[in-house]
């Protein structure tokens, strides 16, 4: 067979056959495509050639793991199941297939780099959420940047379990990473952030055995290494609430919060 160089990968769904036509390898760090894809025909990121709207999430993911690690060949722990970079979306509302839970989140444009902004007013705690539900064994990673204004800060994260499940927050006046169970905290440490620099966070549940649980987060510099450990972490014995993976915002310095390369993946270890 010739190389990949415009072949056509025949993908099984579900007693039926979708075409894809790729014009380069898929890093071997990604691991495999997904098997059950769905029969639509569209263009696929970063010059990877046509396939399905299924393919087109996981080279997102991918692409945004490798984005977030500052690598192109990162050990790969977990699977992407969902991804949203922005920069195929026009600039204006969400993308449909989000649920916004108040708050004009809008999508804008820096130069060449897309992203979801959260206003500046009203001064209010909001959240968006995307991807598929899950309850456990299920992780969610998503690059943020706040502004502060004079001694106000603003307080963003990351969620899992839809409203009342839980959240990794950035709190800088706490200069603190918090883990919260709805908005009650459970746990908290130290958190060097920077106004006006983009910051990783990566938060999962993890189902240990039977009635037992672990959530992790952890939070790092935007061009920095992400930590190989969860730097924060809580023990669960009720079982998660199930829900979507959502971003988070309080804007209460006033200042616009953006959110980019959105993922939801299976968990790691």
């Amino acid at each position: 067979m010739r190389q990949l160089l415009g072949a056509f990968l025949l993908v099984n769904l579900v007693g039926t056959l979708a075409l894809a036509e790729l014009k380069k390898k898929f890093p071997g760090h990604w691991g495999k495509p997904p098997e059950i894809q769905t029969q639509d025909y569209v263009e696929l990121p970063d010059g990877y050639g046509h396939g399905s709207s299924t393919l087109k999430h996981w080279i997102g993911a991918n692409l945004a793991r490798d984005k977030a690690t500052g690598s192109k060949s990162p050990a790969a722990t977990t699977i992407p199941l969902y991804s949203q970079n922005f920069e195929e979306v026009t600039e204006g509302p969400p993308p449909e297939e989000f649920m916004v839970l108040g708050g004009e989140f809008v999508v804008k444009a820096d130069g060449t780099n897309r992203f979801l902004e959260l206003p500046g007013a009203p001064l209010d705690s909001f959240a968006v959420q995307f991807g598929p539900g899950g309850k456990e064994d299920v992780g969610v990673h998503a690059r943020v940047l706040g502004t502060s204004k004079g001694r106000r800060t603003p307080t963003f994260g990351v969620g899992l379990g839809g409203v009342t499940g839980y959240k990794l927050q950035v709190a800088p006046g706490k200069k603190a990473l918090e883990l919260l169970k709805d908005q009650e905290s459970q746990t908290r440490v130290s958190c060097d952030w920077k106004s006006g620099e983009w910051i990783n966070l990566r938060l999962q549940i993890r189902k240990l055995k039977e009635g037992e649980w672990k959530v992790e987060g952890k939070a790092w510099a935007q061009g920095a290494t992400e930590p190989k450990e969860w730097i924060i972490s809580v023990d669960e014995k009720e079982e998660p609430t199930p829900g979507k993976a959502s971003v988070l915002g309080s804007p209460f310095a006033g200042t616009p919060i953006w959110f980019d390369d959105l993922v939801v993946e299976r968990a790691g270890n």
